[in-house]
């Protein structure tokens, strides 16, 4: 599912114009990034955990030319998926044969 998957599935299931489900949508994601942005945490409990962790920085190799690179220190969002999520996927997983 994308972005416009889940404006589309939102209007249709609560009957709401697409307009209006795409400002839902937009507001839900710009407070995520907002929090983020100042350092916090969005947690959905049973769901999901965004938070930022931090990476100091370090020497890396370029794979290409073999040489020495230096890598800044920087700021990720990380995924943290919660235990039952995590549960329902590997609960759905049992009727799949490889």
């Amino acid at each position: 599912m994308n972005k416009t998957d889940l404006i589309l599935s939102l209007a249709a299931k609560e009957k709401l114009a697409e307009k209006l489900s795409t400002d839902i949508v937009n507001l839900i994601f710009t407070g995520f990034t907002d929090t983020l942005k100042r350092g916090g945490r969005n947690d959905i409990r049973g769901f999901v955990t965004f938070s930022v962790r931090e990476y100091k920085a370090y020497t890396g190799r370029n794979p290409r030319t073999g040489k020495d690179v230096d890598v800044w220190s920087k700021k990720l969002p990380f995924f943290k998926v919660g235990k039952e999520l995590r549960e329902m996927v590997n609960r759905s997983n049992l009727n799949f044969k490889s």
